[in-house]
This record gives structure tokens, sequence and C-alpha cells, in this order.
């Protein structure tokens, strides 16, 4: 039985009298009850075997194959307007991916790792051994629930870990659509879904987890990293930023503006590694803008009505998104809006609106955008470029649009980011054998791939030894004068 699915009559009442609070409170007691029942069946079984891992792995992906359209269906659902496409393509493709890869390299990962011993220490041997690390919190956000859900889950599984997910609030139908996925395909002390407001995430993140991985925004990771430390709880915390794209003179505008839009219009830029703004010589800009719309364009002929381009997920969202808007025409900027046509179907759909002359003062310049607002910053060269991104917060992704290998080396040593794209954007998070994950205020730590596996499994050195005994040699007393000159000797004295 899942926390969602937990009997809330037991001490509350009937669920029709049961208050805000009331509920609140069940599930928090719920989730400290799945917590001991995890650690309990973890303890009886702390080391999964490779079978029983690649089991795990290939349970998830039956049934969320099983489950595929009602997902889908519940994701247009919570947007009001989520493209399938962007569903299949953004959630189903590299969920089972990811899947696919941790099952593949699994008995690798798991080999224990020799190392070397010192002639001063022999005979003997050392080895690192890779252990589950226990119960893993996992906080998925509300812009790509499935896959960011799965993603950690299926890295969890890998490593041997038993997992509770909160998923998120803003996403209602999705968030119990895969609590009762999962509550059907694995047992409550395996994995569970937890679903509730955000004092329920809160509580949540200050459960003795023996590790959190959290996706989200930057603020809200700061009341994650807080409420672990009471605990001592290692964290990965994946966050976001303002991502910049670095345009030069050598690549052709065309494939730049149409790779960019691509990238800022998946989910309608609500991807914490959309390009965020643009730095591009003043000669190259009105190129720029022109090839961005005439490519949106081509892929969105019409936003009104279309069910290959996504809402925005909340009317809260909504609002703030076009707040960015008015303050940046107040304060004197140039808005040039693609396929401008007037949105009657009632939903959130919002068409790109980029964003010229955007200046510091600007709203849009301050928080990253999290929608489909593009600013165009006019820069005199490269190193004005570099010295931009360097002059603010460290950014989860950088995207870098030059063929000269000289100056693709100066952006990628001279700049910190979470990850890097050369001539195009968002698709090396889809790379399974790299790590993914930020840097300063865009994140800490890593998962995917192998670097998920090590993230949530505990590295653990074995040094062995037989019955001689080497050490007997520097055993005090020192007063002979082998014991003084062998100190001596392995000193370096």
């Amino acid at each position: 039985m899942s926390v969602t699915e937990i009997d809330q009559t037991t001490e509350t009442g009937s669920p029709d009298q049961m208050t805000a609070s009331d509920i609140s409170s069940s599930l928090i007691a719920g989730m400290k009850t799945s917590l001991d029942a995890q650690r309990g069946a973890f303890q009886k079984q702390p080391s999964p075997s490779l079978q029983q891992r690649r089991e795990w792995l290939k349970t998830l992906k039956e049934g969320l194959k099983k489950h595929q359209k009602s997902l889908v269906d519940a994701m247009n659902r919570d947007f009001e307007g989520r493209a399938e496409t962007d569903s299949l393509l953004a959630e189903f493709m590299p969920s089972f991916t990811s899947i696919d890869y941790c099952s593949k390299n699994l008995a690798k990962w798991m080999k224990p790792s020799k190392r070397h011993v010192s002639i001063t220490l022999q005979p003997a041997s050392a080895k690192v051994i890779y252990q589950p690390l226990g119960v893993v919190g996992i906080v998925v956000p509300w812009n790509y629930p499935l896959f960011l859900a799965v993603g950690p889950l299926a890295t969890a599984l890998a490593a041997g870990n038993r997992a509770i997910i909160k998923m998120s609030e803003f996403t209602p139908a999705t968030s119990k659509l895969f609590a009762e996925v999962i509550a059907d395909i694995f047992p409550a002390d395996l994995v569970t879904v937890v679903n509730g407001e955000a004092e329920v995430g809160a509580a949540f993140t200050a459960l003795p987890f023996d590790h959190i991985l959290f996706t989200g925004s930057t603020q809200v990771g700061k009341h994650v990293m807080s409420a672990a430390a009471r605990n001592l709880t290692p964290v990965t915390l994946e966050l976001g930023g303002k991502s910049p794209v670095i345009i030069d003179d050598d690549f052709p505008i065309q494939e730049i503006a149409e790779r960019v839009c691509y990238g800022k219009s998946l989910n309608a830029g609500q991807t914490c590694v959309a390009p965020d703004y643009i730095l591009v010589k003043k000669e190259r800009k009105e190129a720029f803008v022109e090839a961005y719309l005439k490519a949106f364009s081509s892929m969105h002929p019409s936003v009104n009505n279309s069910k290959n381009y996504t809402a925005i997920i909340n009317e809260r969202q909504h609002q703030r998104l076009l707040s960015h808007l008015e303050d940046a025409r107040s304060k004197g900027a140039e808005i040039r809006v693609g396929n401008n046509e007037e949105i009657t179907d009632g939903s959130r759909r919002l068409p790109p609106h980029l964003i010229l002359n955007a200046t510091e003062d600007m709203s849009v310049m301050q928080e990253e955008i999290f929608g489909p607002l593009l600013p165009i910053i006019e820069v005199g060269s490269i190193d004005e470029a570099i010295q931009f991104v360097n002059d603010r917060p460290r950014p989860l992704a950088l995207y870098y649009f030059g063929e000269n290998k000289q100056t693709q080396d100066k952006v990628l040593t001279h700049t910190h980011s979470g990850g890097v794209c050369l001539n195009e954007t968002l698709f090396h998070v889809a790379i399974d054998d790299m790590p993914f994950g930020g840097v300063g205020p865009s994140g800490m730590g890593h998962y995917h791939g192998h670097e998920g596996f090590q993230t949530l499994s505990k590295a653990k050195s074995v040094f062995s030894k037989g019955r001689f005994n080497s050490a007997r040699f520097i055993f005090p007393p020192y007063n002979t004068w082998l014991k003084k000159n062998m100190i001596k000797f392995l000193s370096g004295s």
C-alpha cells in the first residue's frame, strides 16, 4: 500500500470531516511509517543481487509502458494543454533509455574496484566495494513530472536502494496516477509515492533519509539543504539558473536559430536547461531574431489550438511571465512575438517573445525565466560575452555556437556551468553516459549513468591482510637498530 492509499479515517475521522491540516498530519505520519518500513526491509536485504536490481528496472519499464497513454493524458490535463510529443520525447524516451543504460552497465558498476597497496604495507590487498545507501528521498518538480521521478528512481534502484518519492502538488493528475502505477508494480517497502501540499514537502525533506535528491528551484533548494542538514543527510540538488547562449560569427545563423528555438520551445521553455538569454554581436542580432521567428513559425504554424505546443503549467506561472513582459516594456524593451495571434482556445499557451534591448534592471534578467521569453543582449566580442557570464551566478547549462576550436576551448575553460553544448542546446541531458548536475547556485552533486550510481552508493574501502604482519617491524618499543632505521627510512628522514 502506498502512502497515498493510507486509510486516513484511522485517527482523524472520515475524509469528508477531515481538514487540510488533518490530511497533512496523516500524510506526514504515513511518511514516517513508510520510511521505517523501508529501513526494516533494507536491513533484511542490504545488498540486492545484480539479478534482483535488473528485475526491478525491468518491472519499472514495463509498468511505464503499460500505463503510457494514461500518463500522457494525465500530463495533458495538468498542463491544460501538454503536447503529446513533448511527453513522449522528453518524458518517456529518456526514462526508457536511462533504465536500459543502467541495466546494461550495472554488472560493471557493481564490480569491486581493485586499488594499489604500497610496498611498505605488503603483503596485503585493497579494494573499493559499492554498497547501497539505504532509503533515498526523491523530490520531483512539476515541469517534467515523469522523467524527473523515473530517472532518479532508476538510479536509486540500480544502486540497490529503496525510495520514497514526493511528487509535485502542481501536477495532481500525474502525481496521483504515478502513485497508483508505483503501488501496482512495487511493494511499498521498496518504492512508494507521497502526494501532498507544501507542508508535506517540507516535512518530507526533514526526514532522516540516507540521501535526498531534489530537483527544483534554487530558492527551495536552500530550504531542502537546510532541512537535510539537521539529520546530516547528504543531498544532490538539481537546480537551475539563467543558462546563456553565446553566438559567434562562424556558424550559420539559420542553424543557430533553429536549434535554439527547438530547445527554448520544448515544453514551452519550462525546462531547467532551456536557453535563458542570448549573447550576440550587434551585426548578427537582427538576423538571429528574424531567423528565430521564422524557425518557430515553421515548427509551430499556429499556437492557438495547437496540439504540438505546450501550455504554461498554471495561472500563477502564466501571470509571472506576463509580468516579466510588462516590466520589460515599461523599461524600454522592444518585444517581437512569434506567431502574433490571439489565443482563443482557453489555454495558457504563450508564443515566444523575444526581448530586445534587455537591461539589468528588468526582472526578466534577474530571475530564471522558465518560459518562452528570450532576452537578446548585444556584446562586442566573445571575451565580453564570457565576462558577462562570469559576472553572474554559475548556470546549469551554457550553449556556445561557433566552429573555431580555440574559441570553443576558451569558452569551456574560462566559464563555469553544470554542462555545456557546443552548437546545440539541451541534448547533453539525454546522454546517459555523462553526469548531470549543477555548480554553485545551479546545484551540487551529479546523477545519470555511472556517476548517479556512485552518488547513491557508498564507496567502502576494504583493506585486507593475511596472517603475516609486516607492520610488526614498526611496533614499539623502538629500542633496536632495525626499528629505528626502518622508521627513518619510511618517514624519509
